[in-house]
């Protein structure tokens, strides 16, 4: 008998248009075959699932159930497909650890956890991982632009603490535009973070777990035709991605050894996308952040290199499943 298979998308942030997008490749790559997937959407206004008919099904909350024609449908596991709050922060994660539900991310502690960009890089430099020197800002505490210039050596970036996309990004070359960027990045989170810039290549790195074992796939350059790897660089085609990397075999063991490392020290499940610059002149790839739930439409960094490995997308999704269902 097939398990049935929940997938979940939509999310309460900005970031639910990202969701929207990655749906369309997963539901495509979702092996019908080998599971019943049912689509669920989660929206401040309510959980649903949407028949084949369009007739929309409340979720209910109480156990996760759909009930369709008088049957009432319990899933087996849940993949998850949303960025940003609740399915990328824990909170998802949680609700489904009291439903005795498993799912394909990392658990609710790493997610709460990776979603923060500065208890990141916290955790990952008293775990002896390089990372660049940083500033955690809170909003309601207060400080002045000139400060936070002093205290960091330009250029910095600044940033939300909490999401992704690169939404509310800046990079800040000169003290007399610090004020505008920590304005803008505030305007997204009540936490942000700033941190110094690092020279060199940047490369971004899937990693998952697939029979008990860490793997990585085939990892990018991304080249970005702006000044840095901002929101429209990553969805609107500023960029320049390279899959697989042309890099020297030497500094490619290196970044995938790091990327293992970073899985390892947070416990992480299901695939995550690490971010890396790999500066030249010490010969050491900097973690930057990890995205526990990456970006899966058709252009995004994970499917690329899944590709690139000779894998198809449903295959891979298939083994996520598979190593969810396997802790159950």
């Amino acid at each position: 008998m097939k398990p049935n298979i929940a997938f979940v998308t939509g999310g309460y942030s900005g970031e639910a248009q990202i969701s929207y997008m990655s749906a369309i490749t997963i539901e495509k790559n979702l092996d019908k075959e080998k599971f019943n997937v049912y689509k669920i959407d989660i929206r401040p206004d309510g959980w649903m699932y949407e028949s084949n008919k369009g007739e929309k099904i409340a979720v209910d909350k109480n156990d996760f159930t759909i009930t369709i024609g008088g049957e009432k449908i319990r899933f087996q596991a849940v993949f998850i497909g949303i960025h940003g709050t609740p399915g990328e922060d824990g909170k998802l994660q949680g609700y489904f650890d009291l439903m005795n539900i498993p799912y394909t991310s990392c658990d609710a502690a790493t997610s709460a956890l990776t979603f923060n960009k500065r208890y990141t890089v916290a955790v990952a430099a008293f775990a002896g991982i390089n990372v660049a020197k940083s500033l955690h800002l809170f909003k309601h505490t207060g400080i002045e632009p000139s400060v936070v210039s002093s205290l960091l050596q330009l250029p910095v970036f600044v940033k939300p603490n909490n999401g992704g996309s690169s939404i509310g990004m800046s990079k800040v070359n000169n003290k007399e535009d610090m004020a505008a960027a920590l304005e803008k990045a505030f305007k997204e989170d009540d936490q942000i973070l700033v941190e110094e810039f690092i020279s060199g290549r940047e490369f971004t790195i899937g990693v998952y777990k697939t029979q008990g074992e860490i793997k990585t796939l085939p990892f990018t350059e991304v080249i970005s035709k702006k000044e840095f790897f901002d929101f429209e660089a990553k969805y609107q085609g500023l960029s320049e991605e390279i899959t697989p990397a042309v890099v020297d075999e030497s500094i490619a063991e290196k970044v995938r050894y790091t990327a293992k490392k970073v899985y390892e020290v947070f416990n992480c499940r299901g695939v995550v996308r690490i971010d890396f610059i790999y500066n030249e002149a010490k010969g050491e790839p900097y973690m930057l952040e990890i995205n526990t739930v990456p970006g899966q439409t058709a252009e995004s960094l994970v499917p690329q290199q899944v590709r690139a490995a000779g894998m198809e997308l449903k295959d891979f999704y298939t083994e996520l499943l598979k190593e969810a269902l396997s802790v159950a």
